[in-house]
């Protein structure tokens, strides 16, 4: 009977329990959740519009229509043999020098709406033809309006308007790291964009052309890219690609582009006087180096030691002799003799220049009158 007793007020306990439980809930309801204060992540990259793009299509659609492609066609006549040098036995036998064809490929850039176009001098050099052929596939026989083979760049003109001209940067504001995109037609495969980064400005000593202040990239430029365009990431022209550094023959990651400053100050001066007009000295001289200075006994390393200078040319005429050691041109300090040679040629026929130097160990100054370069065949002195 005690059992029965108690397992009723378990019961009934459990009941009571129950019935509090509901009401409560009815009459207070649910608790809303404590509100959770979220913080700021961290950034681990720099905001959307300080990005880098992932995608240079649109410096591609800018620069691309205004690179072509340039044919060229040169006619070679066969080497006679003993039998062909003879007009008689020729003439007997019916025998004729055969001709030859050999092509060649190469890139250009439109520079002007009208049909101003920009190569390597060595691409269309000799070349009995040339034909210009446009990305959308439009083909225009070229003329050559002027070349300087010294920067190795020509100036191209085909008859058209409305032409799809490449938007220009500054090459001067051109820094070590910045993207660089290759534009030409490597192979002769059709277009091709390569991208890397600017590896280095300024080159000079690598023995390409007379006037050297390259551009030196990694974007991949192979045979037939010459006289492509090197742009920068809006897709906006900083130089004119003219080699390559190969072992092989094909690309190993060292590309150099001619300058479009460079290149513009080159068509202007043919534009304008047909060729390219530029200063002389009439030296030729060599960088003084600590084994130069020991050697003649001189007091310093730097500035260029003259070794010739030419009989009645600007310097002879000025008084500088040979063994002088040239140490600045108008104030501007020598560091090498391509400084010479880029501060000179950058003077036009009859400027005055002031020469500082020492003779021996002692000081001199003299000013020079410059004359014009004479071409590169002619030009065996600075």
């Amino acid at each position: 009977m005690f059992l029965h007793r108690f397992l009723l007020f378990i019961v009934a306990s459990i009941l009571a329990g129950l019935i509090a439980a509901y009401l409560a809930l009815r009459v207070i309801g649910p608790q809303p959740a404590a509100p959770v204060k979220l913080r700021e992540p961290v950034r681990t990259v720099p905001a959307a519009r300080e990005r880098p793009p992932f995608s240079y299509a649109r410096a591609v659609t800018n620069a691309a229509p205004s690179v072509v492609n340039i044919y060229t066609a040169k006619i070679t006549t066969e080497r006679k043999t003993l039998l062909l040098r003879d007009p008689y036995l020729r003439r007997y036998y019916g025998i004729r020098p055969r001709h030859h064809v050999e092509t060649s490929l190469g890139s250009g850039v439109i520079m002007t709406p009208n049909g101003l176009i920009l190569t390597n001098n060595h691409v269309i050099e000799d070349a009995d033809a040339i034909k210009v052929i446009l990305s959308d596939g439009k083909r225009f026989d070229a003329r050559v309006l002027g070349a300087d083979s010294e920067v190795d760049i020509a100036v191209l003109k085909v008859e058209a308007d409305d032409l799809p001209a490449i938007p220009i940067a500054h090459s001067a504001d051109v820094k070590v790291g910045d993207v660089a995109l290759a534009i030409g037609n490597p192979f002769g495969v059709g277009q091709t964009v390569t991208m890397g980064i600017i590896s280095a400005t300024g080159r000079n000593h690598v023995g390409i052309s007379t006037f050297e202040n390259f551009i030196q990239t990694d974007a991949a430029i192979n045979p037939g890219n010459s006289g492509g365009a090197l742009v920068d990431a809006d897709g906006n022209l900083i130089g004119i690609n003219t080699a390559i550094y190969s072992k092989s023959g094909g690309y190993q990651g060292i590309g150099f582009s001619i300058p479009s400053d460079l290149a513009l100050g080159v068509m202007k001066q043919i534009l304008e006087h047909g060729r390219v007009i530029r200063g002389w000295l009439g030296v030729s001289g060599q960088d003084v180096t600590a084994a130069v200075a020991k050697a003649y006994g001189l007091k310093t390393t730097r500035g260029i030691m003259i070794s010739a200078v030419l009989r009645g040319g600007p310097a002879d005429l000025a008084g500088i002799r040979p063994g002088d050691v040239i140490l600045r041109i108008d104030g501007h300090k020598l560091r090498n003799s391509y400084d010479v040679l880029n501060i000179v040629s950058a003077r036009r026929p009859g400027d005055k220049v002031r020469i500082e130097g020492l003779r021996g160990n002692a000081p001199f100054s003299v000013e020079a009158i410059l004359s014009e370069r004479p071409p590169e065949s002619d030009t065996t002195k600075e």
